[in-house]
């Protein structure tokens, strides 16, 4: 399979270094009898080492190339051997063991002692040399300490705080179980230990939160991700203190769900947390055409409560934080505007771990563009590549490094989706592209403060990056609307069963979680003056639930839904033909 990038790959290097004979004998000349001289075999003289394709990093077992031995002695046979650990040798094939990688970071060039022994037991040693081919990962070292500067646990600590609320709220033993017996009140408490924790809690709170996103993964409690206080409300649009190019707290600047009691970012929340305790609660819920719903967080109106809260934080949380407060450059010591100067003991510059907490609310492994579309989505390719990888092969998911989460999924979804088409997508590399270049043009300079033309640089791929993330939003938003469609159309005439109106609410909820997504990048393209109101418009067409009911009503929705869709596409440059097989 033929692998998306590397930008910075490089070939094999067949060297013969440090010739070291061991053994071997020959004649002294002594027997001047050539009728009685017995020809001395002699011992090899040479190990090469040739080439069978790039040893990329991070790939545990590859074949590094096929050896061969130079010996006087005709028709000899050869027998290769290594001490050193992290290598096999099967036959004559030089290969990684399999649960060994090689780190382009730590070690450009490898070397290693190979011996050869001939027929006659005559054994040479020889040192042979590779190069490790560079993958285009996100993986920058401390040119001191040689150890990775990339650091962003936090950010990692709120996906899996994101996954684990999803996966509470729609498992059997979760809220489910816990609707049996708790209270309305205790209710809300579980929900909120994912959402907002108090400072004296956390400790308790995240060694007691197994979690469920992986079976094999490195961290099992969110403790072992993140020691220190990290929850969902303190990093929702309108609660971080400085940075945001909007106030989301003032009442009026969070647009598009209306009748909020408080309409902020947080005011939704909470909002959809009552919705999912008097849910929970119900004894029993229908819908319009009498059907009862079984699944606890779909409601009477076609809202799935568990879609509708998780894709909203993925943009209220994640894709706010990224683009309107680490990937930014408008708030003095935030940011693109932050020293690149190593403090103390520190292993990173301030800038560096800025730029390393965008990439890390954008969600994707380090390993990221040695994924193919169909791996990142879950949806075909190799096995152990289905959305993760344990690319050091140490046996477990490090979800600081080998998950992908959030919106770097969605990437690759709808890059999958326009793939044969003539205008196709490729918005996964465009994002990881842009990360991977700022990220190394502060490397490179780390220690210097950058200039003028290097942060304007550094702005450049700051756009790009969340341009990219943004566009998968809303093409996401888009494949959610034909879904929604789909739905409608299949149950206007009044005769569907509730698991299809369970599907509706999925894919609806989706639609609109995304949509709300949209206002949180102030580089977004809805901010431009050309495109004033259409951001309310969109969600306006969308409404708070799907509309259910006559026919004609129906088709009206289904019409409101149809000019959203025209609205992105014309906001963000969309290709019809796209848009239309999304």
């Amino acid at each position: 399979m033929v692998l998306r990038k590397s930008l910075l790959a490089t070939s094999i290097l067949v060297a013969t270094l440090g010739l070291t004979a061991c053994g071997g004998s020959s004649s002294d000349g002594s027997n001047n009898n050539p009728d009685t001289d017995t020809p001395t075999n002699k011992a090899p003289t040479a190990i090469a080492l040739a080439a069978q394709g790039d040893v990329n990093e991070n790939v545990a077992g590859q074949v590094v190339g096929t050896l061969s031995a130079t010996d006087a002695d005709a028709n000899e046979t050869f027998t290769f051997s290594t001490e050193d650990e992290r290598f096999t040798i099967d036959g004559t094939s030089l290969a990684l063991k399999p649960a060994v990688t090689l780190n382009y970071e730590a070690e450009q060039e490898v070397s290693v002692d190979v011996t050869v022994k001939d027929s006659a037991n005559n054994t040479f040693t020889q040192t042979v040399t590779f190069e490790v081919a560079d993958e285009q990962d996100y993986d920058f070292v401390n040119s001191t300490s040689g150890e990775s500067s990339v650091s962003y646990s936090g950010q990692i600590a709120r996906h899996v705080l994101i996954k684990e609320l999803y996966n509470y709220i729609g498992s059997a033993d979760g809220l489910l179980a816990d609707a049996q017996t708790m209270t309305a009140e205790e209710l809300l408490a579980q929900l909120n230990k994912y959402y907002k924790i108090a400072d004296g809690d956390y400790d308790a709170v995240a060694v007691a939160m197994t979690l469920t996103v992986v079976s094999d993964s490195e961290q099992m409690t969110l403790s072992d991700i993140s020691g220190s206080h990290k929850d969902l409300s303190g990093k929702i649009a309108g609660n971080d203190a400085t940075g945001q190019h909007n106030n989301w707290n003032d009442g009026t600047s969070f647009e598009g769900w209306a009748g909020l009691e408080t309409n902020t970012p947080e005011g939704l929340i909470n909002a959809l947390f009552a919705q999912l305790v008097e849910r929970a609660q119900a004894s029993s819920v229908s819908t319009p055409n009498g059907k009862e719903i079984e699944t606890l967080y779909v409601t009477a109106d076609g809202v799935d409560l568990k879609q509708l809260t998780q894709k909203f934080l993925y943009g209220a949380v994640a894709f706010s934080q990224g683009a309107d407060d680490y990937l930014d450059n408008a708030t003095e010591g935030k940011g693109l505007l932050t020293s690149n100067i190593i403090e103390g003991d520190a292993k990173y510059s301030n800038l560096e771990h800025q730029w390393d907490e965008g990439f890390g609310y954008f969600g994707a492994a380090r390993n990221y563009m040695s994924y193919t579309d169909e791996e990142i989505a879950g949806k075909g390719g190799r096995e152990g590549w289905q959305g993760y990888n344990d690319y050091n092969a140490d046996g477990k998911i490090d979800l600081n490094a080998e998950y992908n989460f959030g919106n770097s999924t969605n990437a690759a979804k709808r890059d999958l989706g326009s793939t044969d088409a003539e205008a196709s997508t490729d918005y996964s590399k465009e994002a990881f592209d842009a990360f991977f270049a700022g990220r190394k043009l502060i490397s490179d300079n780390v220690g210097t403060e950058l200039t003028d033309a290097q942060l304007t640089e550094l702005k450049a791929y700051a756009v790009a990056a969340t341009a990219a993330w943004e566009k998968s939003i809303s093409a996401t938003v888009v494949h959610y609307i034909n879904d929604t469609v789909q739905d409608l159309e299949d149950m206007k005439a009044g005769t569907y069963e509730a698991d299809k109106f369970v599907t509706l609410a999925k894919h609806w909820s989706e639609m609109k979680g995304f949509a709300l997504n949209l206002q949180f990048n102030p580089e977004s393209p809805f901010n431009s003056e050309a495109n004033a109101g259409k951001f309310a418009q969109m969600n306006e067409l969308m409404g708070n639930k799907p509309v259910v009911g006559a026919q004609a009503d129906m088709e009206a929705y289904i019409a409101q839904l149809q000019q959203a869709r025209d609205i992105l596409e014309q906001v963000y440059g969309f290709d019809a033909d796209v848009v239309a097989n999304w």
